[in-house]
């Protein structure tokens, strides 16, 4: 290996931090990186890790500082950043739901539209996606940049909020109400123009975003074997909800087969009995790391 085939790849450093290891984890890399460390390491010596904040990371990607990462489809608008987007990936720190970045004010105001705005301060950390937002509106307000503790600003210190919520629970706590979704994101892996027409960068990139990919499908999915016997098989297979056909082989008895499949995880305690019920024995529940179509 030379030290031209060296992939820096720039990773999340906050609230997805932890979310991101685990997903590398998955996907078959061990990163390991102490409390105040920006350089994590990893198990793979054609890959050095450096960790940025998401708000900055496209431009990074975009400036060849790193070769490509993980940063929210928001900071990408944000930034205006021209980058590859080699794939999405449906995670977060807190759900497997998409981040919303929203309008929201005061349960107390008499605001219900972005139209009310008009005249109005709105404070986000996301401004530039906000002033898009409430142009394409035809509404001309007042957007301040906001260093943190968002919602608790309105009603005396903004009038609105542009803020990021995954379940609304924090807005809900600051008595705030949704009056509008400005833009809704998900990480993505992006990559620098230049690094994915090097054909060694790109494979390697190729390779890790099928694996990535492969962990995300792999979240909510377990496998699942057993034992049924010939004369039970048709009912077994009516019973599978299978990504396609279950894998059926046979045993030394010639009148038992081993059948597998891979399932939803929240089907399984009602699937089990009823495998069990229909004629099903040995039955093996497993977790998956990996399910690369």
């Amino acid at each position: 290996m030379t030290s031209a085939n060296k992939l820096k790849i720039a990773l999340p450093k906050g609230s997805l931090e932890e979310a991101t290891y685990n997903l590398f984890k998955r996907a078959g890399f061990k990163i390991n990186v102490s409390s105040r460390s920006y350089i994590p390491s990893i198990d793979d010596p054609e890959i050095e890790v450096v960790l940025f904040r998401p708000q900055e990371m496209s431009r990074y990607v975009e400036q060849g500082i790193v070769d490509c990462g993980l940063t929210g489809h928001d900071w990408i608008v944000e930034n205006n950043s021209k980058v590859v987007e080699l794939c999405e990936l449906q995670y977060s720190k807190r759900t497997s739901n998409s981040v919303r970045w929203v309008l929201a004010v005061h349960e107390s105001s008499p605001f219900q539209t972005v139209k009310d705005l008009k005249g109005k301060k709105v404070v986000t950390e996301l401004v530039e996606v906000t002033k898009r937002y409430l142009k394409k509106h035809r509404v001309d307000a007042e957007v301040e940049f906001s260093w943190g503790a968002t919602e608790a600003k309105p009603p005396k210190l903004a009038d609105a909020i542009v803020e990021a919520t995954e379940t609304g629970s924090s807005l809900r706590a600051n008595k705030l109400k949704i009056i509008d979704t400005v833009i809704v994101s998900i990480p993505k892996f992006i990559a620098n123009k230049k690094s994915v027409k090097d054909v060694w960068k790109k494979q390697k990139m190729d390779n890790l975003v099928m694996l990535l990919d492969g962990a995300m499908r792999a979240q909510e999915k377990v496998g699942l074997k057993m034992n049924v016997e010939k004369v039970n098989l048709q009912k077994i297979l009516d019973l599978l909800p299978a990504m396609k056909k279950p894998t059926i082989a046979n045993l030394t008895d010639k009148n038992w087969l081993d059948v597998e499949t891979i399932i939803d995880e929240s089907v399984v305690r009602e699937l089990i009995p009823a495998l069990k019920k229909a004629g099903a024995s040995g039955i093996i529940e497993y977790p998956l790391n990996k399910v690369i179509p």
